[in-house]
C-alpha cells in the first residue's frame, strides 16, 4: 500500500506524553499519522492533511475537543471525518456531550493499545462502507428527480 492509499489519522493532544503514546501504538501500522497540539492547530491540519479519522483529546487549551468535533461535523467538507474522542473524562455527562458533538466513539485514558487499534480499524471500515452506499443513494435520488 502506497502512502497515498493509507488511511490518514490526525492525533490531537495537548499533552506530549499522550501524543507520544498514541504515536507508539500507531507506529508500524498501515496508517499515515499526523499530530496537532491543540484545537486551533487541529482545525488547520484537518484542512491541510484531510484525515479519514481524528483521535481527539477533549480537554485542551484554546478550543476543546467537544468544540472541534462540533465544528468538523457542522462543515459539509469535514462532516464525514470519523472522530474518536480520547479523554480522561468518564462521567455520563461527558460521554453525552461527546455524542452530542458528533463523536463516533469514546476512548478513556489511559488508552489500551489493542482497544485503540480495534476501534480505529472498525471506524475506518464503517466509513469505507458508508461512502459507496451514500454515493449510490445520491445517484438514485438524482435519477428519481429527473
Amino acid at each position: 500500500m502506497t502512502k497515498a492509499e493509507q488511511p490518514k489519522i490526525l492525533v490531537v493532544d495537548d499533552e506530549p506524553q499522550g501524543a507520544e503514546l498514541l504515536e507508539a501504538y500507531l507506529s508500524g501500522t498501515e496508517y499515515d499519522v499526523e499530530f496537532a497540539g491543540d484545537g486551533e492547530e487541529a482545525l488547520r491540519k484537518v484542512r491541510e492533511f484531510k484525515p479519514d479519522l481524528v483521535l481527539l483529546d477533549v480537554m485542551m487549551p484554546k478550543i476543546s475537543g467537544f468544540e472541534v468535533c462540533k465544528r468538523l461535523k457542522a462543515d459539509p467538507a469535514t462532516r464525514d471525518i470519523v472522530v474518536l474522542m480520547v479523554t480522561a473524562l468518564d462521567q455520563r455527562a461527558d460521554i453525552d456531550r461527546a455524542v452530542d458533538a458528533g463523536t463516533a466513539d469514546f476512548l478513556t485514558k489511559p488508552v489500551n493499545k489493542a482497544e485503540l487499534l480495534i476501534r480505529v480499524r472498525a471506524a475506518l471500515k464503517a466509513r469505507a462502507e458508508k461512502n459507496p452506499l451514500e454515493q449510490t443513494l445520491a445517484y438514485i435520488e438524482g435519477v428519481q428527480a429527473r
